[in-house]
């Protein structure tokens, strides 16, 4: 039998495969859509496939995934593109979400505080769901009031607005930063905490606060930039008679702030002042002395991160994950200064 010409034009479409098979254009959604068991017979089935292979079709997935309502795609939100974190969070993401044929759009909170607006006119018609990494305390109200899954990256576990919560372990980092540092003889410290209200960020303050219990603790806020953190860290060591012997940062970019101001003030790092970092930025190896720090392992947490949306996808309810950290031990610390 000669397979007749494509209606309506060069492409072949479901018309022209149910005329060539014999039946309805729902039966060949069926069969194609892999839902035909039960509703229609073998025989009907191998002549719809024949039908498609014999005329080259190949279904619109875009069409049909916008007929499902399941676009294949999702937004990971994060508090600012100039942190190198992210784009580390972003690129583990990426790669989970292709293996499983998805695609992962990126959208940074306004000024990386919040609240983050939906930057679509239908977040749900053009989403399958979000991941939100590090955001701030209600960054997120405009995807909290919708259906769309919603996983949390290093954020409140205890928030029941999430469909899965990942985290890092900020509290053990700070732990092993105040143990290195408690072990070199520091006893009197500086903690150059972020001024962003986030809740990853508490965690670190905490942990810090109870592992230097009985010593000197100070603790000065600033913008998560070098220029402000140079500004308070040159502020805070200023009066040699309250100058610390170590300052802990939140960050490898405030870090490099204080490293900053310490050279400004003629003190040596780390022979004057240890200071220490957080996250292993490219950053803390590009300064000289390079930083002591903590390495978050941002890949795996993205990649983690997008494995569990799809697990909420398919309907399941994936248990809270916690990635273990590790310091990394380089010039900018050294013994406490002799007195």
């Amino acid at each position: 039998m000669q397979t007749p010409e494509p209606l309506g034009g060069t492409r072949p479409t479901s018309r022209d495969v149910a005329r060539t098979a014999g039946v309805s254009q729902a039966t060949v959604s069926l069969v194609l859509g892999e839902k035909w068991r039960g509703r229609v017979s073998e025989r009907t089935a191998e002549a719809v496939r024949a039908a498609a292979r014999d005329l080259g079709y190949r279904p619109n997935l875009a069409a049909r995934n916008l007929r499902l309502g399941r676009t294949r795609t999702a937004m990971l939100v994060v508090p600012a593109l100039t942190n190198e974190f992210f784009a580390h969070v972003h690129t583990g993401a990426a790669l989970a979400a292709a293996r499983h044929g998805f695609g992962v759009v990126l959208y940074p909170s306004p000024d990386g505080v919040g609240p983050a607006r939906d930057p679509f006119a239908s977040a749900q018609a053009a989403l399958d769901g979000v991941i939100a990494s590090s955001m701030a305390a209600d960054a997120l109200k405009a995807f909290r009031g919708s259906d769309l899954p919603l996983v949390m990256l290093d954020s409140d576990p205890s928030d029941p607005g999430a469909s899965a919560h990942l985290n890092l372990d900020v509290a053990d980092g700070m732990r092993r930063v105040t143990d290195h540092l408690l072990g070199l003889g520091h006893r009197r410290f500086l903690h150059l905490a972020s001024a962003v209200p986030s809740w990853t960020f508490d965690v670190r303050a905490a942990a810090l606060a109870d592992a230097l219990r009985g010593t000197e603790l100070r603790t000065v806020r600033s913008s998560l930039n070098v220029a402000d953190a140079r500004s308070a860290a040159h502020s805070a060591l200023g009066d040699p008679g309250l100058r610390p012997t170590a300052v802990v940062c939140d960050d490898d970019i405030l870090a490099v702030g204080v490293l900053k101001a310490a050279r400004r003030l003629g003190l040596r790092v780390p022979e004057d002042l240890s200071i220490t970092g957080f996250d292993d930025l490219a950053l803390a190896t590009a300064v000289e002395p390079e930083l002591t720090t903590v390495r978050l392992p941002a890949e795996e947490f993205g990649s983690r991160g997008m494995e569990a949306l799809l697990a909420v996808l398919a309907g399941e309810t994936p248990p809270p994950v916690t990635l273990p950290v590790t310091l990394v031990q380089r010039g900018s610390t050294g013994p406490v200064p002799a007195l």
